[in-house]
């Protein structure tokens, strides 16, 4: 009988016990982990809309595919090892309940009226679920190898809203002044206004927020701080070239609005160059970006081959051979997990009619709300959709006047409106986001004519035009209730969802729910104002019941 040397027989134990090579079982669990995204639906559908609609966070789409190639390469580095603990799979059930929790409720931190922050965001959602993924099949070893790729995936959504109230629009007037300027020194009169540039009364450019050089910055520094990261700079020379990609991004910007000046001032002379101003623009934009990301791996390429600048190789620990029994298991379980995440969004598709035909869905679109003709001493006086100017629905909304209006006394009208498509909601995000900020938000209780309370997140607007009150609340099932801190500076919106549409296996949708009473006196004193509509409001919602009134929209 012959010995085998232990170095043999391990590797026998493997395939015995699982029948898989290393390399097939770490492509098992990738792909699984892959399918199983499908647990947190609502983040990755958020996620693609944010990409396809908005230009400038459009680079987060990339940011996924790198971070997984970067976290296979550090994989393949360390011979696929499977040494996984189930911390990593109580890391994916946790973070998959909070993706359920945050799809039937609201939960928003308020910094500031334009930061507001919900809870979990979809960056910390993508970057948890792929950190489980990794502690479950490589261990807490390849979590530290891989944390960079793992930390990329924050930027997801590369450019938060504060950052574009803040920082995007005041970079648009820097641009259009410093083409203006050169314009002007070329002896080129223009027209007054400041964001457009007319050559002739119909010949002109006009500086949009997407001309700010943003786009091309941020996407300079993603390629510096990937390169970086292979390269393994150090942290200084990382962070030196980070800075000097986003600076070079937009010093070429402002390169190109003086190359497109200069192209308008030929254009003049050659009309036939006018109608292809939007192609030219796009050539120069390609041209220097090429040219500055050439400029960019030409300054690493040269840090590279300083070592000084170089972080000495990584030299990590043998890992410890652990029994692969566990393996087959925790693939078993990620399958399960993928199944059900499977099973979710068909159920979500088929609730959501995306399989209608456009005909059937756009005639949703369109159809009216229901409501009541009398809500107490209100009368319906008129009913209307707000949708997205793709056709989208938004909301359903009713108008009521106070059946004891007078002359003298004006009583405020008031307007309702029930979103069948928007689920979680607070529409304190979407005023902060046009740049309408309260003069007061907090909690309001109201009196149902189902004899209960429900809590109503108030905030209080004057527009210089009219002053109103908007009162929002979420109801799940026969349950509604919105709560929110009474801060204008600081606090959070919040609702409480009902453990049967939180763990049910087909929830009823949550419904958010606006009433609004507005007054054009914008003379009345804002306290006033503000007390005479919460009492106009609390009339109406004391003849109305919720539950009645949503009750058609749950499963729409």
């Amino acid at each position: 009988m012959t010995t085998l040397p232990v170095a043999e027989v391990r590797p026998g134990l493997f395939s015995r016990s699982t029948r898989l090579s290393p390399q097939l079982a770490a492509g098992y669990a990738t792909l699984l982990a892959l399918l199983g995204t499908a647990t947190i639906w609502s983040t990755l559908l958020f996620l693609w809309n944010l990409w396809v609609t908005d230009a400038l966070k459009s680079i987060g789409m990339i940011i996924p595919i790198v971070s997984v190639v970067l976290i296979l390469r550090v994989w393949k580095s360390l011979d696929w090892q499977m040494d996984g603990t189930w911390w990593g799979l109580g890391l994916l059930l946790l973070t998959i309940f909070a993706v359920r929790l945050r799809d039937q409720s609201v939960l928003v931190f308020m910094l500031t009226p334009q930061w507001s922050i919900y809870v979990p965001p979809h960056s910390l959602v993508v970057v948890a679920y792929a950190t489980g993924a990794v502690l479950l099949f490589g261990g807490t070893r390849l979590v530290r190898a891989s944390l960079f790729p793992l930390l990329l995936l924050w930027f997801v959504n590369p450019v938060p809203h504060v950052f574009n109230v803040l920082v995007d629009l005041p970079l648009q007037r820097a641009s259009a002044h410093v083409a203006r300027a050169f314009a002007m020194a070329l002896g080129q009169p223009l027209s007054p206004d400041q964001l457009r540039l007319m050559f002739t009364p119909t010949f002109g450019m006009f500086i949009a927020p997407g001309c700010n050089g943003i786009r091309g910055a941020i996407t300079m520094g993603f390629i510096a701080l990937v390169a970086g990261y292979l390269y393994r700079f150090r942290w200084y020379a990382h962070a030196a070239v980070v800075a000097a990609a986003i600076l070079l991004g937009y010093l070429f910007n402002f390169v190109r609005l003086c190359v497109l000046v200069l192209y308008y001032i030929v254009a003049l002379h050659i009309p036939w160059l006018q109608s292809r101003a939007e192609m030219g623009d796009y050539i120069i934009g390609a041209c220097l970006f090429l040219l500055g990301t050439f400029l960019l791996f030409y300054a690493i390429n040269r840090l590279k081959e300083s070592p000084g600048q170089l972080q000495p190789q990584s030299t990590l620990a043998s890992p410890q051979t652990h029994s692969p029994r566990w393996v087959g298991l925790r693939l078993a379980v990620m399958a399960c997990i993928a199944l059900l995440g499977a099973v979710g969004v068909a159920r979500s598709l088929a609730r959501d009619h995306f399989a209608n035909n456009v005909d059937q869905l756009r005639r949703d679109q369109n159809a009216p709300g229901q409501f009541p003709a009398h809500v107490g001493d209100y009368t319906l006086v008129r009913t209307w959709n707000e949708n997205l100017n793709v056709g989208t629905l938004l909301f359903h909304w009713a108008e009521y006047a106070p059946a004891s209006t007078t002359p003298e006394n004006q009583g405020p009208h008031i307007s309702i409106g029930i979103s069948p498509v928007l689920g979680s909601h607070d529409t304190l995000i979407c005023h902060s986001a046009r740049g309408e900020d309260p003069l007061w938000h907090g909690e309001i209780a109201l009196p149902t004519a189902a004899h209960d309370t429900v809590s109503f997140s108030g905030a209080f607007f004057n527009s210089g035009s009219l002053q109103y009150l908007e009162a929002t609340t979420i109801c799940n099932g026969s349950a509604c209730g919105e709560y929110s801190a009474a801060s204008t500076s600081f606090g959070f919106v919040y609702s409480r969802p009902t453990p049967q549409s939180i763990f049910n296996q087909d929830p009823a949708r949550p419904i958010p729910i606006l009433i609004r009473a507005e007054t054009i006196d914008t003379t009345l004193p804002a306290d006033t104002a503000r007390q005479q509509m919460t009492a106009a409001i609390r009339a109406f919602v004391a003849s109305i019941n919720l539950d009645t009134l949503t009750r058609p929209y749950r499963r729409s």
